[in-house]
């Protein structure tokens, strides 16, 4: 059975912002990748540079400009190979509510449990990084 990890929260900023914000290399550089390359098309490859060790790609699975952007594993960890994470996005009158997944782990083991911490603390930061242009240092983030 698979697992999986959710997320839902509200950033103050358009669709249109936070849909960039999580699909664009100069956002996604600013509060998770420490460098990123690919663009926003279905079947598009993204690079996802943590680290000479954690160099990994994955590929558009699902996009709908300011609505929706999901991505594939095709080369990561063991772990995050069989994955898929994305953003769903819906306007409401204070912003964007952004419904955040992670889904098909294999197990629900310690890198299961760690990625859901990281990933609370890095959508945190996306926030931040949206509403108030706080870029928290590569080295700095967990």
């Amino acid at each position: 059975m698979p697992h999986n990890i959710y997320h839902n929260f509200l950033i103050k900023a358009s669709p249109k912002e936070v849909f960039d914000g999580v699909s664009q290399p100069k956002h996604l550089d600013n509060w998770w990748t420490l460098k990123s390359a690919g663009t926003p098309e279905l079947g598009a490859e993204y690079n996802l540079n943590f680290t000479d060790q954690y160099d990994w790609y994955c590929t558009v699975s699902k996009v709908t400009p300011n609505q929706t952007f999901h991505l594939k594993m095709i080369k990561a960890d063991a772990d995050w190979n069989p994955t898929t994470f994305g953003f769903d996005l819906k306007k409401n009158e204070k912003g964007t509510m952004v419904h955040f997944s992670h889904v098909n782990w294999p197990e629900a083991n310690h890198h299961f449990k760690h990625s859901s911490f990281c990933w609370a603390l890095l959508l945190n930061g996306l926030k931040n990084y949206l509403e108030k242009g706080v870029v928290v240092p590569f080295e700095d983030r967990s």
